[in-house]
């Protein structure tokens, strides 16, 4: 295992099998991304409304969202990096909205799994610093999303 993944399901609804499957992919997504071995992240499950809320106070954005990501290891203007000697790499935190999940899975007409698979992974692809703000880092970005679905099994139709 290359992640230590601590799971939150705020919503009381994501089964054991949902969480196992996002604990396979990102740990998937973590070997093909050569993530070095105790690297820290979490994984929150939420309802529209409080994804609503946090995309409202951290992005001025007052919707709900399906997935955001909170790099820990992005420095704000001023800010210092800490580390210490033997600490884990903190990646920080993928929040992602089941309730957007099975929206845009019936939008998109495939399963439940493969909605929050892609989420997942596209929470943690932000993570690590890929973006899709400009098509140069889109098609980067998309590209190692679907490499990463791909070769788990979790691809496109």
């Amino acid at each position: 295992m290359i992640l230590t993944i601590d799971f939150t399901d705020e919503t009381n609804e994501v089964t054991k099998e949902h969480m196992a499957l996002v604990e396979k992919l990102l740990q998937h997504a973590a070997s093909i991304e050569k993530i070095e071995p105790e690297t820290e992240v979490s994984v929150t499950f939420v309802t529209n409304e409080a994804i609503r809320e946090i995309n409202r106070e951290y992005r001025g954005k007052d919707q709900p969202t399906d997935v955001i990501s909170f790099a820990l290891e992005e420095l704000g203007e001023g800010e210092m990096e800490v580390t210490f000697e033997g600490m884990p790499r903190i990646l920080g935190d993928i929040i992602i909205s089941t309730d957007r999940t099975k929206e845009q899975a019936e939008e998109y007409g495939h399963s439940f799994e493969r909605e929050l698979g892609f989420l997942a992974v596209h929470g943690f692809l932000h993570l690590l610093g890929y973006d899709h703000m400009v098509p140069e880092d889109e098609k980067v970005m998309f590209g190692k999303q679907d490499e990463i679905l791909q070769s788990y099994g979790l691809g496109r139709g």
